[in-house]
């Protein structure tokens, strides 16, 4: 049983967390299509995309995270929208040219960012979100800096996209109190191009 699997087991991840309301805000504007869901952990994005009406991979390595996804799936009647895929995100093989939206929540997958774009389509969408070092106490996420993302190095990593959405904040979640970063970026290139409108709050 890995790390993940006890964590879920104990109930020390929420079993159904909401996407992200960057995530809710902007998904009318993807694609139709299908969507990469990467470290899905118990489904936030997967069931999310889902019930938006994409056909979802949900990949993760631990089962027990997989199989609380089936079940929030199977309780908001999307389970047949959502392929569960058990690996390990470093070693795994992503499919290139293949989706339309990826997501990342709370993973940090910087190290695999070239394959992971390579998976989506032209014109796909990325959304990413995910913790930062700060000098201010955060209990939430990672308890070293090691997997937490430096000052605009999440920006950064996503320049060869067009950026569309791009924050760094400090916020209460969950009861606890972290600094996250976030970015909506879209795989296109061009001096000039359409953007979509921001969401009202």
């Amino acid at each position: 049983m890995t790390t993940w699997d006890e964590r879920f087991r104990e109930g020390e991840y929420p079993r159904d967390p909401d996407p992200s309301p960057v995530l809710r805000g902007y998904v009318s504007e993807f694609p139709d299509g299908r969507a990469l869901d990467v470290a899905t952990g118990t489904g936030r994005n997967a069931v999310f995309l889902a019930e938006a009406g994409y056909t979802v991979d949900a990949v993760d390595q631990s089962r027990k995270g997989l199989r609380i996804t089936r079940e929030n799936a199977a309780d908001r009647g999307v389970a047949d929208r959502i392929n569960l895929v058990q690996a390990d995100v470093p070693a795994y093989e992503f499919p290139t040219d293949s989706y339309e939206v990826v997501t990342i929540s709370f993973y940090r997958a910087v190290d695999r960012f070239p394959d992971i774009k390579e998976a989506l389509v032209p014109g796909g969408y990325l959304f990413v979100e995910h913790h930062l070092r700060s000098t201010d106490p955060t209990p939430a996420g990672p308890s070293g800096d090691r997997y937490r993302f430096a000052a605009n190095e999440l920006l950064h990593a996503c320049l060869d996209l067009t950026v569309l959405y791009y924050e760094e904040t400090t916020e209460d979640g969950e009861g606890r109190q972290r600094a996250n970063a976030r970015v909506l970026a879209r795989n296109t290139t061009g001096h000039r191009q359409s953007y979509p409108r921001a969401p009202r709050e």
